[in-house]
């Protein structure tokens, strides 16, 4: 992976960070691209049981694209013609989401400071959110003329219901982490000191949690949001089926017939 973004892979926990503090981890073409391939792979690694999505330096977790880069590009859009430039939708961000919110295993954002525009999507798209005291959410599109992506269209309104959604999208503004957790974008708020060693507590304790559960759990709860109550019902036997058949549910049951805790496999 590029240095704009780091990735590590330790104990079944893949950690991803952001590593542009000097820039707010703001969204550079050469950003986007290393993160959309990181929690691609760590998607699709079998050896990657949890996900943790974090970044560098206090100020940030990723304020959205880099409006620096961005002006050079619409620039060279208007002379070449190409209006190559907003693709990064459907090259980046799409797929950036889709891995965070598809992969058949939990992900952790530990928001450190403000997410705003797609970092404020992509912590959406995560799994569960511990935020420090510090952290602040922004929705930042309209303020730049520019309308909804990184997912935010289909997250926001289903953590805040549809009308708030649209008062944060028509009057953007800062979030504050205890706004934040009162309106249930946010899981946990900590002290900013105690954030990462919180989030990857978290996080590990997912990574050697039951995989297979985790992953039914997440399908279930995304299908479930769309769906009526009969379809509802006829995916949880599909997916209680799939649990029930794991290795982790044997395991499961027999540590709790012989009272000890149970040592997972992901499988």
């Amino acid at each position: 992976m590029a240095d704009t973004v780091l990735y590590e892979v330790s104990d079944g926990l893949a950690t991803i960070t952001l590593n542009r503090p000097e820039a707010m981890n703001a969204l550079n073409v050469a950003a986007k691209v290393a993160l959309r391939d990181a929690v691609r792979a760590a998607a699709d690694d079998d050896a990657v049981r949890a996900v943790l999505l974090t970044a560098a330096g206090e100020r940030a977790f990723c304020v959205g694209q880099d409006l620096k880069e961005h002006i050079g590009l619409l620039a060279a859009d208007r002379e070449n013609g190409s209006g190559q430039t907003m693709s990064t939708v459907r090259e980046h961000y799409n797929p950036i989401v889709k891995a965070i919110a598809g992969a058949a295993k939990p992900v952790v954002a530990a928001v450190n400071g403000v997410a705003a525009g797609a970092g404020f999507g992509f912590a959406l798209a995560a799994d569960y959110r511990i935020v420090a005291e510090t952290a602040a959410f922004n929705t930042s599109f309209a303020g730049v003329a520019l309308t909804a992506d990184s997912g935010i269209s289909w997250t926001l309104p289903r953590v805040v219901g549809p009308g708030r959604a649209m008062d944060l999208l028509l009057f953007p503004r800062n979030i504050s982490a205890r706004e934040a957790y009162e309106l249930g974008i946010v899981n946990r708020v900590v002290p900013g000191s105690e954030l990462r060693a919180e989030a990857e507590k978290v996080a590990r304790g997912l990574a050697q949690g039951p995989t297979v559960a985790y992953a039914a759990l997440k399908e279930s709860v995304a299908f479930g949001m769309s769906s009526s109550l009969e379809e509802a019902l006829e995916k949880e036997d599909e997916l209680q089926t799939r649990a029930g058949s794991s290795e982790d549910h044997a395991i499961a049951v027999r540590a709790f017939v012989n009272k000890e805790k149970p040592k997972y496999l992901g499988r």
